[in-house]
């Protein structure tokens, strides 16, 4: 079955943690998320508030989501189940991600580590400009064409 992306209700919020405390690269327990401030209660606030988060479906299952601060015109989350990669739903996540940031502004950005498969995806997905922000992490920025 192919996979749908849609918007994120808050009845996805579950699952959503459940990928992103799943993934390999860039773990995260729910413990740490908390202490960064993103809790179920608010990742429902911001969904609740703005056209913000997606996710993609494969059988009646959220495999993955995308996340953005449309005030901050940030790309903060993409993540997608292991079992679920490199079936194209990370670049259809991101798609949806950056065209409503586009919606918005001329300049969105995102921040990853310098030596990530993430950096090389983002990369290949057109995100350029590197900034190195410390700790092995930079900044890539993409530009409305």
């Amino acid at each position: 079955m192919p996979a749908e992306i849609r918007p994120a209700l808050l009845s996805d919020i579950p699952a959503v943690f459940r990928v992103r405390t799943s993934v390999r690269e860039n773990h995260l327990s729910i413990e740490q998320l908390s202490q960064m401030g993103i809790t179920k209660e608010a990742v429902a606030e911001m969904i609740a508030a703005s056209s913000c988060a997606w996710v993609a479906v494969v059988d009646y299952q959220v495999v993955g989501f995308s996340m953005i601060d449309i005030d901050e015109a940030s790309l903060f989350a993409a993540f997608v189940l292991p079992a679920f990669a490199g079936r194209g739903l990370g670049r259809q996540l991101v798609s949806a991600a950056e065209a409503e940031l586009f919606r918005h502004h001329s300049e969105i950005w995102l921040e990853t580590g310098r030596e990530t498969r993430a950096a090389g995806f983002y990369r290949s997905l057109g995100w350029g400009n590197e900034q190195d922000i410390g700790h092995l992490d930079i900044r890539l920025t993409k530009r409305r064409s």
